[in-house]
């Protein structure tokens, strides 16, 4: 399979592309060939993306009572959880944390709401902290306020949201295993929306939901067929309460394979890994770098905590890395 990977690494840095069947076969590397997709997922990354890694941090906003039924989620109204549920939270608070994002070396603050989307009172108050995030810091705002439409998208925009994170969460032949409260065409529209408005899209998607190999690689493609910016990737970590409680689909290197699938079919794109790094890689989260990733979340995340972020820089600094730094 060697070959076979350096002769499509080679394409692709041409200009060409990978096919389906294609990253469906990689996806089923072992053994060395595994460190050949890798090594060639690195270049790839290098070639396109360059070296530097881009750190994002978010804050919960709104947590809980959310009345989408989303197997994984400790926020869905339809499971009983420990997450936290509280409204809204002040627009002072909003700026201070991105203030303290800042300070901690992420370029990117994401302002998360639970819900299927947010009301006008909400909206409004989230625009009033965007403009003062905008105004007050250097850092670049993004909102996850679930499903919108043009004018909102446009209203974020106004204001000066740089960025607008709306993940398709698994492929479209495996979503009503995952969700059956709105349908994925929903979340497709938002995206496209977003994008009319002419902001930049994050969306990607989480993995080990018990999706198989060829669902992983068509999600890419559906995401590479709206031209989104960016491609968050989280790996589930199973929260008790929740239907995928008990679930244990995904190892390591699955983890390590997907992300250089990902820059495969995704090479000009930045590629986060999110959410389950932790628990997923454990001593193996330095290498989504050389698998292809070029960025990843500092922090805690929305129910659930992260590594020390003094950690995390530490593993910047021992790998080499540099980091992007906050920029209008």
């Amino acid at each position: 399979m060697e070959n076979i990977i350096s002769q499509i690494v080679a394409r692709i840095i041409g200009g060409g592309n990978i096919t389906p069947e294609e990253a469906i076969r990689f996806s089923q590397a072992e053994g060395a060939d595994v460190f050949d997709l890798y090594r060639g997922a690195s270049r790839i990354k290098d070639h396109f993306v360059g070296p530097q890694v881009h750190l994002c941090s978010i804050i919960n906003a709104k947590s809980g009572r959310c009345a989408e039924d989303c197997a994984f989620c400790a926020q869905s109204a339809h499971h009983t959880t420990d997450a936290p549920v509280y409204p809204l939270v002040q627009e002072d608070r909003l700026l201070q944390s991105a203030r303290d994002a800042e300070a901690s070396g992420s370029a990117c603050f994401g302002i998360i709401t639970s819900g299927t989307t947010v009301n006008e009172a909400e909206l409004e108050r989230i625009l009033t902290a965007l403009r003062n995030i905008r105004k007050e810091t250097s850092i670049l705002p993004s909102c996850s306020l679930g499903i919108i439409g043009y004018d909102t998208a446009v209203r974020l925009k106004e204001a000066g949201m740089d960025t607008y994170h709306h993940n398709l969460e698994t492929a479209e032949s495996f979503f009503p295993s995952i969700c059956s409260t709105h349908p994925y065409q929903d979340d497709v529209d938002t995206v496209r929306a977003v994008k009319k408005a002419g902001l930049k899209i994050c969306s990607g998607g989480i993995f080990g939901l018990g999706e198989t190999a060829a669902q992983r690689v068509e999600m890419a493609f559906t995401l590479k067929g709206l031209d989104v910016d960016s491609v968050p990737i989280n790996f589930l970590n199973p929260i008790e309460g929740t239907r995928l409680e008990g679930a244990s689909n995904i190892t390591a290197q699955e983890c390590l394979k997907t992300i250089a699938l990902y820059r495969m079919i995704l090479p000009d794109k930045r590629i986060t890994v999110c959410g389950g790094r932790e628990k997923n890689l454990r001593d193996l989260q330095s290498w989504i770098f050389f698998a292809g990733a070029n960025g990843t979340m500092i922090g805690n995340y929305l129910t659930t905590q992260g590594r020390n972020i003094g950690v995390d820089l530490k593993m910047f600094e021992d790998l080499g890395l540099e980091t992007v730094m906050c920029a209008h």
